[in-house]
């Protein structure tokens, strides 16, 4: 049994300024051939999953073409037609040798997101796979993995042969979602398995800080989903992606796949179930969050009654250079802070060219990438940390895997608070962001982070508080300040007939 294994993955905010390149793929590493394998291997990732089933068994060849996973922050907005098609290109093409290599091919193992946006492909995952599906034929098994932000439709399940998404935001089971595609793939090249799918689109659009799924309403969602798969031994998976808000797109908002063993009927109607259990929860998809002023200065209530540390999750900053919390904690009295990080290319440099760890400096940090940035802040501080800021994550998300490259400063802003300015956006996953640079973390009442929920999987170990803050940006909860040109008219809860007058 011959595999092909392939990822081409992108989460695209279509809000953000700058396109999505092939030189912002290769900057931040694709891997081809052998190293496919290799790179990922034990890493908790989709393909290590598809590793851990297919050379677990005997009979299987795993053929690797390429790794093009979402390169680091800060996001960018569409991606061109050459970046699409070169990395498109390159999959259909290793199929293609496969096929008609000794033995031919069994069947296509594709780790895409979702959530990738392409102006002239309106859903470029189902134009992936129907390339795929044209260069290999009918009958040889496609299987998909998204990511939970996906945003897909019935073209992407027309296509493929089983699709399966992530289940949990934090982001720990990619491995698992891996082993599940690659269990259905081996099963189904057998004869012992035949995927029968069926989709549901709820008609719901949602912000990513309340997709987390330990929360509600997605955690009673989910407990939907494995309760189907625990009853009916026909149901072999049931996915809902809550989508991703922020790329401008027809098949926008939450999508729900149920895949069964041969049993259309059954899959009809766990998918239209899970659709009407989520439209009952559609007011659960919003709620109001404080902006920066009141959200700082709950947080600094909070540690006043001995709540440390504090986690703020500066959630709507997808370029990095958000200042709208920094003036806050600065301009209302924040002490032992730390943040993490104001993403300023130009200032690092400069440092890196004029200064010294041990030097005060005063520099005017953020603030530029776009209108919802604010406003450049002026900081003094002494360097603590002037260099590569690598670490290895080692909390619950992407175990493991090297983080955190390029030029970090870290500054000492006195009072025990800190400042993190990175040559691009950076935040912390586990306590590494922090450490790496030298920063105390136990020292530390409030930890700003630039993220929305994926942090949780490690700092709800470690903080008593997790407050997310509404600042500007270009991931807003109030999804209603977006320029939308191409989502559904009639989407909840942005379609004329449910705001309210």
């Amino acid at each position: 049994m011959r595999i092909a294994v392939a990822e081409f993955s992108h989460e695209t905010c279509t809000f953000c300024p700058d396109p999505t390149t092939v030189e912002r793929f290769e900057r931040g590493g694709v891997q081809r051939g052998r190293a496919v394998l290799e790179h990922s291997r034990g890493i908790p990732c989709y393909i290590n999953g598809f590793m851990r089933v297919l050379e677990a068994e005997k009979d299987v060849e795993i053929i690797p073409i390429i790794d093009a996973p979402m390169p680091p922050g800060p996001y960018t907005s569409w991606l061109t037609k050459e970046c699409f098609e070169k990395y498109t290109g390159e999959i259909v093409e290793g199929v293609k040798a496969a096929t008609g290599g000794a033995g031919g091919l069994d069947g296509v193992l594709l780790a895409l997101h979702g959530a990738m946006a392409v102006r002239e492909f309106p859903k470029p995952e189902a134009e992936i796979v129907r390339r795929v599906r044209a260069a290999v034929g009918p009958k040889v098994p496609i299987m998909v993995t998204l990511d939970l932000h996906a945003n897909e439709d019935h073209e992407l399940t027309d296509a493929a042969d089983g699709v399966f998404v992530l289940k949990t935001y934090p982001h720990v089971d990619s491995q698992e979602t891996g082993e599940i595609a690659a269990r259905c793939m081996v099963d189904a090249v057998r004869g012992k398995f035949h995927p029968v799918q069926a989709i549901r689109k709820p008609g719901i659009i949602c912000a990513s800080i309340y997709q987390g799924s330990e929360q509600h309403p997605m955690k009673d969602v989910y407990d939907r989903c494995r309760a189907w798969e625990t009853r009916e031994k026909d149901v072999y998976c049931v996915s809902v992606a809550p989508g991703y808000a922020y790329s401008d797109v027809p098949d926008v908002g939450i999508t729900v796949i149920a895949v069964t063993n041969g049993d259309r009927e059954l899959a009809e109607r766990v998918a239209q179930d899970v659709s009407d259990f989520i439209w009952s929860l559609k007011e659960s998809y919003s709620r109001p969050l404080p902006k920066p002023r009141e959200g700082v200065a709950h947080v600094l209530d909070l540690v006043a009654k001995g709540v440390r540390p504090v986690v703020i999750a500066d959630h709507s900053d997808r370029t990095g250079d958000s200042t709208h919390i920094l003036k806050e904690l600065l301009a209302q009295g924040g002490r032992n802070f730390g943040l993490c990080a104001i993403a300023d290319a130009k200032v690092v440099k400069e440092l890196e060219r004029t200064a010294k760890v041990g030097d005060t400096v005063t520099v005017a940090v953020g603030g530029y990438a776009s209108e919802f940035s604010g406003q450049p802040v002026e900081v003094t501080g002494k360097i603590e940390f002037l260099g590569d800021g690598a670490y290895v994550l080692t909390g619950p998300m992407n175990k493991g895997r090297r983080t955190g490259g390029g030029l970090v400063v870290s500054l000492d802003l006195g009072n025990n608070n800190h400042l993190i300015v990175a040559d691009k956006m950076r935040s912390s996953l586990d306590a590494g962001g922090f450490t790496s640079v030298g920063i105390d973390v136990g020292s530390l009442d409030i930890v700003v982070l630039k993220d929305r929920i994926h942090h949780r999987a490690y700092w709800d170990s470690v903080a008593k508080a997790d407050v997310p803050i509404d600042a500007p940006g270009l991931g807003p909860a109030d999804l209603s300040t977006l320029p939308y040109e191409n989502i559904p008219k009639d989407i909840y809860p942005l379609g004329p007939q449910w705001r309210k007058s």
